[in-house]
């Protein structure tokens, strides 16, 4: 089979392997400048809420190092650095040279020392055993190959180190109608008026329902080779961070 009778789904689209990531690549490319208002807009300001309990659950302490995987803006790269202090180290990396830019200058502008790199998350250009936490938030489910970035993450993890998987999933049932009307709906309407690009919030609405849900991603995470993987529920399920550890 050749890589161009691979497919993978883009959303609600199938499409082949190899143009996903270049797909991808371009929504983010168009959101960039307004990421981060735009988080707080669809979130009512959540975000903030679930990426500070996802530090606090992580264990992180002075002297440790972290990986951010598709750190977008920084915000994690942020609240992890306040954590591990001057002994420790904060690594950014997204695959997306717009995104990355993002975050590396509101690292620069807030005074935090943290390098940025850009790099694919299924194939990490890091040593084996080599962090004692990685963190990928809102960024598993635009991955084209989820099992070999999961794989990558166990792998440069140091034993006894954690994996943090901070993603949109499956929401309470009752919810789900009015969770579909606001995505379908309101989210790309958003999009077109604050960002100018209704397009890749129609996108961002789909990958969430084509993102694995809580125990098939948990499942994946014991695959990856990760153990005593459990999750947390968030704001009714809208959001679940899964956390596994390498033994």
């Amino acid at each position: 089979m050749s890589e161009h009778d691979n497919t993978t789904h883009f959303g609600f689209k199938t499409v082949a392997e190899n143009e996903k990531a270049r797909k991808v690549g371009e929504v983010f490319h168009s959101v960039a400048s307004k990421y981060d208002l735009m988080n707080d807009v669809m979130s009512a300001g959540m975000h903030r809420g679930w990426k500070r309990f996802t530090v606090e659950v992580s264990g992180v302490k002075a002297g440790d190092r972290v990986l951010d995987i598709a750190g977008g803006s920084g915000d994690l790269s942020r609240l992890f650095a306040k954590k591990v202090g001057a002994s420790g180290q904060v690594i950014l990396t997204d695959i997306n040279a717009s995104m990355l830019a993002v975050g590396r200058d509101r690292l620069i502008d807030d005074g935090a020392a943290v390098p940025a790199m850009q790099c694919d998350a299924e194939k990490l250009p890091f040593p084996d055993q080599h962090f004692d936490c990685v963190i990928v938030a809102f960024g598993l489910r635009n991955m084209t190959h989820k099992d070999k970035a999961l794989a990558e993450m166990q792998r440069v993890l140091k034993v006894g180190g954690r994996l943090l998987v901070l993603e949109f999933s499956q929401v309470w049932k009752p919810l789900a109608p009015l969770y579909d009307l606001y995505s379908f709906k309101l989210l790309p309407l958003m999009g077109k008026l604050l960002a100018k690009d209704a397009e890749s919030y129609q996108y961002l609405a789909e990958s969430i329902r084509m993102h694995p849900d809580q125990e098939t991603l948990k499942q994946m995470m014991l695959d990856a080779g990760l153990h005593k993987v459990d999750y947390y529920n968030l704001s009714a399920g809208v959001v679940a961070l899964h956390k596994g550890w390498k033994v």
